[in-house]
């Protein structure tokens, strides 16, 4: 089972080809697959750059622009502001674990996971794959120090 069977041929052909060039690390992956500027940008706003750059390997449950945009009106522009730099930090690292999982490391379990952030995290990888209260769209690309999955919600921790 893969976590990403539902996400369309264009879309996967697009991230695809990202993940065959295996050079990049997370943060130049996500640059270059194009739908991840507002996570890139809250990931420089909380000055993680640098520790999503470095040795890993981390598994990141990326947010699309589309998930960014889904949260309420002013969310993002508030997370982004200097004063709630923590609270940025914490919603981003939620979405962090480390190692490196793939999809076939996981397929057919239900599992919690601790984040870089600290908190619990459910994954039911029984029917498709649920990361909480997202679902991941496409799998597996692979990062020269992790691996991204792509999922359709912002997760926030409790």
């Amino acid at each position: 089972m893969r976590f990403g069977k539902t996400i369309a041929a264009a879309s996967a052909a697009m991230l695809m080809s990202v993940s065959v060039a295996q050079a990049d690390d997370i943060v130049d992956t996500a640059i270059a697959a194009g739908s991840f500027e507002t996570l890139v940008a809250a990931v420089q706003a909380a000055g993680l750059v640098d520790t999503l750059k470095g040795e890993g390997p981390f598994t990141v449950f990326a947010p699309t622009d589309e998930a960014f945009a889904a949260l309420p009106d002013g969310t993002v522009e508030s997370l982004l502001e200097e004063e709630n730099r923590d609270q940025l930090v914490s919603i981003l690292t939620y979405h962090v674990i480390p190692g490196a999982v793939m999809s076939s490391d996981i397929a057919g379990q239900t599992l919690s996971v601790e984040t870089v952030q600290g908190a619990e995290l459910a994954i039911d990888a029984t029917d498709g794959v649920r990361v909480g209260e997202a679902m991941v769209v496409t799998a597996d690309i692979e990062a020269s120090n992790g691996v991204i999955h792509v999922i359709d919600t912002v997760l926030i921790p409790e």
